[in-house]
């Protein structure tokens, strides 16, 4: 389509402009009861039933604490990559240095230098916010930050490690090289992929 300028345009964007920018929008429908089903060692899983235009709708999805995630890159511009095994999928994936907002009163991004301290030894003068997310809106409430780190260097001493952290293997790699593989499907984490993806778009 055109518009009155002579300019092409397409009927996608003619919309987003009509509708102004894309942003979630907060809901908050009455929840009629609530219970755990089932508490383990690091997650609950919650049955709700809501209230949902006018009709009752049971969902069960899994609390989590929130997390967090760092992209640490170096002075060539290269970002670190840890490879550890992950039971649920049976896989020793590439991703980010990250973990959970477990620690009372700490704030998410005491939790990111500490995981990047805990899990790669280094540490870093500069962090900005580069993107955050909810994993998997279907299932859980996890919502993870990613950090974006530079300044980087080692701390004065190695943390010592423990089941799938005892064998994590370090990389460092460039941006384009991550996003190339999760292109060709050869890297599947989603927070590899989803703060790659941001860090190529925001350079």
């Amino acid at each position: 389509m055109t518009d009155a300028s002579g300019a092409g345009t397409t009927a996608a964007g003619a919309g987003a402009t009509a509708g102004g920018l894309l942003a979630d929008e907060p809901a908050s429908p009455t929840v009629t009861k609530t219970e755990v089903v089932f508490e383990g060692a690091v997650w609950k899983v919650k049955r709700d039933t809501v209230d949902y235009n006018g009709s009752p709708m049971v969902r069960e999805y899994v609390t989590h604490t929130g997390a967090v995630a760092v992209l640490a890159v170096d002075d060539e511009q290269r970002v670190l990559v840890i490879k550890q095994y992950r039971h649920p999928i049976r896989t020793r994936d590439w991703e980010l240095p990250a973990g959970l907002l477990d620690a009372e009163g700490e704030s998410k991004l005491d939790a990111a230098k500490r995981e990047l301290a805990e899990e790669a030894d280094l540490q870093a003068t500069t962090w900005d916010e580069l993107v955050s997310f909810h994993t998997t809106p279907g299932g859980n409430d996890e919502m993870v930050t990613v950090y974006r780190a530079t300044g980087v260097s080692a701390t004065e001493g190695a943390f010592e490690r423990s089941d799938e952290e005892a064998d994590i293997e370090k990389r460092w790699v460039s941006l384009d090289e991550i996003v190339d593989g999760v292109l060709a499907g050869r890297l599947h984490n989603s927070i590899l992929s989803i703060a790659a993806l941001a860090a190529v778009a925001s350079r």
